[in-house]
């Protein structure tokens, strides 16, 4: 028994030893290689991030078919649901889904995912997506499904929005019969 293992770590210890001695030898042909501009031709279109897109744009796409049939009337983060390992998510987002201007994620945030929606002061439709109605606060990356990048960009275009008056700082006014929890008052 002792033999056998002996010649197996032997094989393998000789098989490793050519393996490491061909992966610094460099192999030449007659065809020209690929160059930098050959490789970045063949990045995928619909994963392509380094275009930016005008808030004018995102603007009328928020009030188009397009967008009605994409999201309905819910939310863009409404259907969203994050990839994750085992039952529990984790407790913070991704740190972004977007590297090098590719997206590198195969499910990305729902900012990231669309390329038509930017976060800008101005785009107070998309903006409003992330508040919420009953108290006014910036709804929690965890509930939303950013990633923390696009989180940051939406806390940041919000102050600004909310500093300009783009957007209103209230919080709706909600009556309440007092009486059903006194018994003085009627």
């Amino acid at each position: 028994m002792s033999l056998v293992t002996s010649v197996r770590m032997l094989f393998k210890r000789v098989t490793l030893s050519d393996i490491r001695t061909i992966r610094n030898i460099r192999f030449y042909s007659d065809q020209p290689s690929e160059s930098a501009d050959d490789q970045q031709n063949s990045i995928d279109p619909l994963k392509d991030r380094t275009k930016s897109v005008p808030v004018e744009t995102s603007i009328r796409y928020l009030q188009s078919r397009a967008y009605k049939q994409t999201y309905g009337d819910n939310p863009v983060w409404f259907l969203y649901r994050r990839n994750h390992r085992g039952g529990v998510a984790p407790k913070h987002t991704r740190r972004s889904c977007v590297r090098n201007g590719v997206i590198s994620t195969g499910n990305p945030c729902p900012i990231c995912r669309d390329e038509y929606l930017v976060l800008e002061p101005r785009n107070t439709k998309l903006l409003e997506q992330f508040i919420s109605e009953y108290t006014g606060h910036i709804l929690d990356a965890f509930k939303t499904g950013l990633c923390q990048k696009k989180h940051k960009e939406l806390l940041l275009a919000i102050e600004k929005a909310w500093n300009q008056g783009y957007l209103t700082y209230d919080v709706p006014f909600r009556e309440y019969d007092y009486s059903l929890y006194n018994k003085n008052i009627n």
